[in-house]
């Protein structure tokens, strides 16, 4: 069977590399996800979409979890979209606070790793990202902003926020070893996020389970259409938002 060259740049054959363009664009370098909770609240917010570079920590054969090549390793403070370890096919975000050989333990709200606090300051900077913050995204009802103090940490290069909830009973978790090739995250939203520390299974994401690191939000609305609820509003959307980088 014989193509002609316009059955590849007017037909259906432009629509055939169309697609794989795309989905190789999918497959190795990037792809879009949604924020589905607050657990990284204030961070990123619910309804935010997503960009995730995949290729910058490798390529894998597809289909599979084994790497076809492997680029740079997580640092502490990305933010990265990973598989579930409980439940491999629900995807997760969160941010890394354990690489390899890290000790990481939490204690009445204060990150140590390797037994150093990582320590919170006011926020001089990022204070818009309260500002962000809807008394119902965090589901304490009327008012709920009064119950969290705002904070900004600092691993590696990344500064970011932090939410921690006033006079609780805190729980201790930790010290955890991170083994090798394997990750501790954390949500930024920090009493209100399923995490490496309320794991049972593992308190670890394995390496075979990195999907890759957010990027930018590229659109952002406060709520989603009543019948399709994978679509923003348009009424709704957050323009600022539009292009924010993930710190």
């Amino acid at each position: 069977m014989k193509f002609d060259k316009k059955f590849w740049t007017e037909g259906t054959g432009s629509m055939i590399i169309a697609v794989l363009v795309a989905l190789t664009i999918r497959w190795a370098f990037m792809e879009a996800y949604v924020i589905p909770s607050g657990s990284m609240l204030p961070s990123l917010l619910i309804h935010d979409h997503i960009f995730v570079n995949k290729f910058v920590y490798g390529v894998r054969f597809p289909f599979t979890e084994k790497w076809m090549w492997r680029n740079q390793e997580p640092k502490r403070g990305e933010v990265i979209v990973f598989r579930y370890p409980e439940s491999p096919d629900t995807f997760y975000i969160k941010r890394v606070v354990g690489i390899p050989g890290d000790r990481v333990f939490y204690e009445n709200g204060d990150l140590y790793i390797n037994d150093e606090l990582v320590e919170k300051r006011v926020p001089q900077e990022l204070k818009s990202d309260y500002d962000w913050v809807r008394d119902e995204d965090l589901g304490d009802g009327p008012g709920a902003k009064n119950y969290y103090v705002h904070w900004v940490e600092k691993l590696g290069e990344h500064k970011y926020s932090t939410l921690l909830r006033k006079n609780r009973d805190w729980t201790n978790f930790g010290p955890y070893t991170v083994p090798e090739d394997s990750y501790f995250v954390m949500g930024d939203n920090r009493d209100n996020s399923r995490d490496s520390r309320l794991w049972q299974t593992t308190h670890f994401v394995p390496r075979k389970y990195l999907i890759g690191r957010a990027m930018f939000v590229w659109l952002s609305c406060d709520e989603t259409l009543p019948v399709v609820s994978f679509l923003c509003n348009p009424l709704e959307l957050r323009w600022k938002r539009f292009f924010h980088s993930v710190h």
